[in-house]
């Protein structure tokens, strides 16, 4: 029995040291997504710095596809070492599930949540053709053309999406939803005046408004955004209960060792604190959250509930 025990104990201790030296090999990120967009911009500030401060490399890898479920799929079915890590939007995390029926992962089970690095509010942006300039303009066309003023999306399912689906059921209209594989697309044919309207991410229009070539409308937010301050929120502009915000969440396959949860969750964190990696999120219009392990999974499943009820509600489907 002595033996035994003294075998376990070296065991764990061994154990206990490999987890302590983690990270001692390359960390690989996961961003679902292709490059150059938010989700993977904020992938690469955070690798570059937590790759510095662990002294290890964290190499940022894009497998995009089937909104975002092949990556985080992929990382569900890695071992929960810390060497694979996934950072990715609010969809695959509290929305895709909803929408689509054999989705790789289950959202609630497969993932030690880690840490929302940032969140930035929609705001709602109007084609240059438009002279609507203020929220009781926009309502006053909606209720006027029901169910035909547009209102682009970078997808079914997006938050820009699911901006517009709460805006319409906290006023009583119906807009007409035009869902485009992408932002970058949406946007286009908004500046080219396809479109109408649009609630897109603070950080995607953000040049376009400044240029004057959109009018922002009002900011999905429970305050005003710092980068546009003269812009109200809906809530000031009379629409209650329309506070969205798009967010990004590091995450992990299930199971991660204690240990390793907390050295990750503390690199993470003080990553977005950096003040050159906070100052340049914060120049593109997303805040700071940096959040905790038990935040993040408190999050989680209130999101979760919350999209799950307006998916439901207002019939939202993935087609």
């Amino acid at each position: 029995m002595k033996k035994i025990l003294a075998a376990m104990a070296c065991t764990l201790s061994l154990a206990t040291g490999a987890h302590a030296a983690w990270p001692d090999k390359p960390v690989t990120i996961v961003v679902p997504f292709p490059a150059g967009g938010s989700t993977d911009m904020v992938a690469r500030a955070m690798a570059l710095h937590m790759g510095q401060a662990l002294g290890q490399s964290f190499i940022v890898d894009n497998k995009p596809g089937a909104t975002g479920t092949i990556g985080a799929g992929f990382v569900k079915r890695a071992a929960p070492d810390g060497y694979t890590l996934l950072v990715s939007s609010l969809g695959a995390f509290v929305v895709t599930p909803h929408l689509v029926k054999s989705v790789p992962y289950d959202a609630n089970k497969d993932f030690d949540y880690i840490s929302v690095p940032v969140q930035a509010p929609n705001v709602l942006v109007a084609s240059p053709r438009q002279k609507e300039r203020t929220v009781a303009e926009v309502l006053a066309l909606l209720k006027a053309q029901p169910g035909k003023v547009s209102f682009a999306s970078s997808g079914n399912g997006s938050s820009d999406h699911l901006s517009a689906e709460v805006f319409w059921q906290q006023t009583g209209t119906e807009g007409l939803h035009v869902p485009y594989k992408g932002g970058a697309p949406a946007v286009n044919d908004l500046l080219g005046g396809q479109v109408e309207f649009s609630f897109q991410n603070v950080n995607a229009v953000l040049p376009h408004i400044k240029a004057g070539k959109l009018h922002a409308i009002a900011v999905t937010g429970d305050k005003r955004s710092p980068v546009l301050p003269d812009v109200p929120t809906l809530a000031e502009a009379g629409v209650k209960g329309a506070e969205v915000y798009s967010w990004q969440g590091l995450a992990a396959p299930k199971g991660l060792p204690p240990a390793v949860k907390d050295k990750l969750a503390a690199a993470a964190m003080a990553a977005m604190h950096d003040p050159a990696v906070k100052k340049r999120m914060q120049e593109q219009g997303l805040e700071i959250v940096a959040s905790t392990p038990a935040d993040f999974t408190a999050f989680q499943a209130k999101e979760w509930t919350r999209w799950k009820t307006l998916i439901d509600t207002r019939k939202i489907t993935a087609d």
